[in-house]
């Protein structure tokens, strides 16, 4: 399901890139490549992805399978659902979408936390904690957004300054604080060094967990003293974070093969911690200045940085390490998988990047054409990886031995649970 689930994250982050190129009118604006790369990608990622990492943290059985699959399954229909009706100018089939991904939200509250009940290893209390906040804060937001999909009145009369809490509790207070929170046990991995404490990543999850839960009270309340207060705790959790991923990146370990897939994983993760402390600075500015207003929240102002340089790329950087890992294939075909991605890893980070800096740039008043280009080069980035796991699988399975290699795998895994 793992793998699944991260298959149809990509599915949905290239359904986003190509929505740029529909009118204006037909995506709304930003709205439906927004939707698209933000929520159909991040909520079918970490609703298939955060189950296997409770479970490997419990050192637990997972939660059972079928409700797993129920949480990807809802998910990923119900955004599909939302962003097609709301595009249609279906009010129902949006609002049916905003309640299946609510549902959703619950199965996945439900299917992170059963492997507790079987755990015999630390159970790291700041993560479990994180990862809660993160799921009820991101079902307050989808439930404004249903309302206000709904056409209740007073959601309607308030949505100029429930629109930045939405945005706030979702971006914020759920994508991005369970992207910082997996990072925690996740980069050391790809790292290659011990999972330690670090009260700098202790920092970041309290300050990650707490700001957008401030900034969102100061919209609904009308106190711009907890918008901004909000905002600047977003930014210490930013700037820990930086700090906490520093301290891993020193202790890595020195690999010895797999050099440019090893590269590239931990480049992509590290990109995205820069691009989320330049995002997060960009987005505080106007809540600090503006307080509780419309004007403290501009879309263009992180949908470059956070959208795609920190969210896509943090989706794109974990599934190269997951999937030559857990994907489909056994060993000869993981390793053809890492062969794979190492070629021209960083020619492909460059031109990611690269196509981040002139989208950002094109928001802050660039030339036009600069954003069409710097949307192939995302694309391009993303399609080569997506094309080289692809090509991966076919290699290592038509390796000689490959079939035997696999069901050698199947029984070694079946000994060790």
């Amino acid at each position: 399901m793992t793998v699944v689930a991260i298959a149809v994250a990509v599915a949905y982050l290239a359904a986003g890139l190509l929505a740029t190129f529909l009118p204006a009118d037909v995506r709304g604006g930003t709205w439906l490549p927004l939707h698209l790369a933000l929520a159909g990608a991040s909520l079918t990622a970490i609703g298939g992805v955060m189950p296997f990492f409770t479970a490997a943290l419990a050192a637990a059985t997972p939660a059972p399978r079928w409700l797993r699959v129920a949480v990807v399954a809802l998910l990923a229909c119900g955004i599909g659902l939302a962003a097609g009706g709301r595009t249609a100018g279906v009010a129902v089939l949006a609002v049916a979408g905003g309640v299946l991904v609510v549902v959703g939200l619950v199965g996945l509250l439900a299917a992170a936390f059963l492997p507790l009940r079987g755990s015999l290893a630390t159970r790291r209390p700041g993560i479990w904690a994180a990862y809660a906040i993160a799921i009820v804060e991101v079902a307050i937001g989808v439930t404004l957004a249903v309302a206000d999909l709904e056409g209740d009145p007073a959601i309607a009369a308030a949505w100029p300054l429930l629109k930045p809490a939405h945005a706030w509790l979702n971006l914020f207070g759920f994508v991005s604080l369970v992207i910082a929170t997996t990072l925690v046990h996740f980069l050391p991995t790809i790292a290659g060094t011990r999972i330690v404490r670090r009260p700098a990543l202790d920092v970041a999850l309290l300050t990650l967990g707490a700001g957008p839960i401030l900034a969102a009270l100061g919209f609904v309340t009308v106190a711009p003293l907890l918008v901004g207060g909000g905002a600047l705790l977003e930014v210490v959790g930013a700037i820990a974070l930086v700090v906490g991923v520093a301290g891993i990146v020193r202790d890595r370990g020195r690999w010895t093969t797999d050099l440019g897939w090893h590269r590239f994983t931990l480049g992509s993760l590290i990109a995205g911690v820069a691009w989320f402390c330049a995002g997060t600075a960009a987005a505080a500015w106007p809540a600090v200045e503006n307080g509780a207003s419309a004007d403290a929240w501009d879309v263009r102002l992180v949908l470059a940085p956070l959208v795609i340089g920190w969210t896509a790329q943090a989706i794109v950087g974990s599934a190269a390490h997951l999937l030559p890992s857990i994907g489909p294939g056994g060993r000869e075909a993981h390793a053809a998988v890492r062969r794979s991605l190492g070629r021209f890893w960083l020619s492909r980070i460059a031109a990611f990047n690269g196509g981040i800096v002139l989208l950002w740039a094109t928001t802050l008043g660039g030339p036009a054409p600069l954003a069409p280009v710097g949307i192939v080069l995302v694309a391009l980035s993303v399609g080569a990886a997506v094309g080289l796991v692809t090509i991966g699988i076919a290699v290592g399975r038509a390796a000689p031995g490959a079939e035997s290699a696999s069901r050698h795998d199947d029984r070694g895994t079946s000994n060790r649970t």
